[in-house]
């Protein structure tokens, strides 16, 4: 890899007769702030920040759907099962990016005005607004945050669905008859016997689909959010500075899903040791 790395660099400085900028580049990922003499994130950590509320808020909410919607994949009812095998498959087979254009338009553009909540964010205090851009996005942002949100864990949910139907359904035959034979329903022994059983099933998995996620979240670029494929755009048509901008925002993506791919390794690895 290091040796086909180092192939495409020669092959663009000498074909292209690209000039690389690398001295350049980390003055935007950290800059000096006089004013609080120190250093602050600059235009791609802010979009690598954002990329992680992103992802987060996405799959909380994601694993909310997901829950719900497995359970009802392995209700004793016919209905609620139609409910969940439907939301999975319209889900799974329409394009992420149509969804995205659906929830933004009609989210932002009539729901978000119709509550009016661009009014309400327009009248917080200044402490607020600087909750609401930690945690959240600015208050400007948050239409289009809010969509973007919704529209990944929608999308992500329906996988998260799978993952959380196939954890129940793993569970051995003579735990859900052992749980009945001690008279308890069929809500009481998901609550109590087979939900615990299959969350360590189910944790390593959906810890996998956060990093699915992270990566899914690019997509929300074309809304204008500003998360760090969004923020590599706006950098790369301002300097100019075309791979060394990509490769750069390549390597964040990767140390971030790396990170959390042997935190999940780790976790996974625990789970063994407790079961044994």
């Amino acid at each position: 890899m290091i040796g086909a790395a180092a192939y495409v660099g020669h092959r663009i400085t000498g074909d292209i007769r690209y000039s690389w900028e690398w001295r350049s580049l980390p003055q935007y990922i950290l800059r000096y702030d006089a004013e609080t003499s120190g250093w602050v994130p600059n235009v791609l950590l802010k979009g690598l920040f954002m990329t992680i509320r992103l992802s987060l808020w996405g799959t909380v909410l994601a694993t909310l759907i997901g829950t719900v919607m497995g359970l009802c994949r392995v209700s004793g009812s016919l209905f609620y099962r139609l409910i969940g095998r439907t939301y999975v498959e319209l889900v799974r087979n329409i394009p992420p990016l149509v969804l995205i254009f659906i929830f933004y338009y009609f989210l932002s553009g009539h729901l978000m005005s119709a509550f009016g909540v661009d009014e309400f964010m327009g009248s917080l205090s200044s402490e607020a607004h600087y909750f609401l851009e930690i945690f959240f996005a600015p208050p400007s942002m948050f239409s289009a945050f809010a969509s973007a949100v919704i529209t990944l864990a929608i999308f992500e949910g329906a996988y998260i669905t799978e993952i959380v139907r196939a954890g129940v359904e793993s569970i051995e035959k003579g735990i859900w008859e052992a749980a009945y034979a001690l008279g308890l329903s069929r809500w009481q022994q998901l609550r109590h016997v087979v939900l615990p059983l299959a969350t360590q099933r189910i944790l390593p998995p959906l810890a996998g689909q956060f990093i699915s996620t992270i990566k899914d979240s690019a997509i929300v670029s074309v809304i204008s959010v500003q998360e760090l494929t969004f923020r590599g755009m706006e950098l790369m048509s301002a300097t100019y500075l075309i791979f060394e901008v990509w490769i750069t925002i390549t390597a964040l993506y990767f140390i971030l899903t790396l990170s959390l791919s042997l935190a999940v390794e780790r976790i996974e690895i625990y789970l063994r040791r407790s079961e044994a």
